[in-house]
């Protein structure tokens, strides 16, 4: 990049180094789907599952298509671990941030609590409360988030399930990345 701003401290910038900053997110937003597709793949590799990252998400979308699910929702099953790949200790929390300005407040809420959610069928062997999701069981996303766990995360585990390829998810990513980011400030 050749242009640069001049300042040092955003309080002594211009409207002009502003709008450079912006024109630059701008770009940075149109390969929004370059870059997830490539975290994606990355997913791909050494898993103690018997199928990777990767062939994980890809069952999970390719069940939640399979029962109907819209477009957006089989995305938000697509990248619902996307946040592994930079944050594993809340990676729920990372894919919800990622997400959020594409997609409803129903798949948002439910990208980022499925991680507690899923705890319902692993805490009991760690001595740990597997209702502990219960704390949000007058949430309106509650059963929604519920089922996602149940019909198509924890499930999706199944090396002889047949799932798609990512190919065939390919233009479904690039159209929600496509759409005009809501504000989220």
């Amino acid at each position: 990049m050749d242009d640069k701003v001049s300042f040092t401290a955003m309080e002594h910038a211009q409207r002009a180094e502003y709008d450079l900053v912006f024109a630059h997110d701008e770009a940075n937003i149109a390969l929004q789907a370059d870059k997830v597709l490539d975290w994606l793949a990355i997913m791909e590799g050494d898993s103690p599952y018997r199928i990777s990252r990767l062939q994980h998400c890809l069952q999970t979308a390719t069940r939640a298509q399979r029962d109907g699910a819209d477009d957006e929702t089989v995305v938000c099953a697509l990248l619902h671990d996307i946040g592994d790949v930079l944050a594993p200790a809340n990676h729920s929390q990372v894919a919800a941030a990622l997400l959020r300005p594409y997609v409803s407040e129903k798949n948002y809420w439910v990208v980022l609590h499925h991680g507690l959610f899923q705890g319902y069928y692993w805490l009991q062997h760690y001595d740990k409360d597997p209702d502990s999701r219960d704390r949000y069981r007058e949430h309106p996303y509650y059963q929604a988030c519920v089922d996602f766990c149940a019909n198509w995360d924890q499930c999706s585990f199944d090396p002889d399930y047949p799932t798609e390829p990512l190919s065939h998810f390919e233009p479904l990513v690039r159209a929600l990345f496509a759409k005009t980011p809501a504000e989220t400030l």
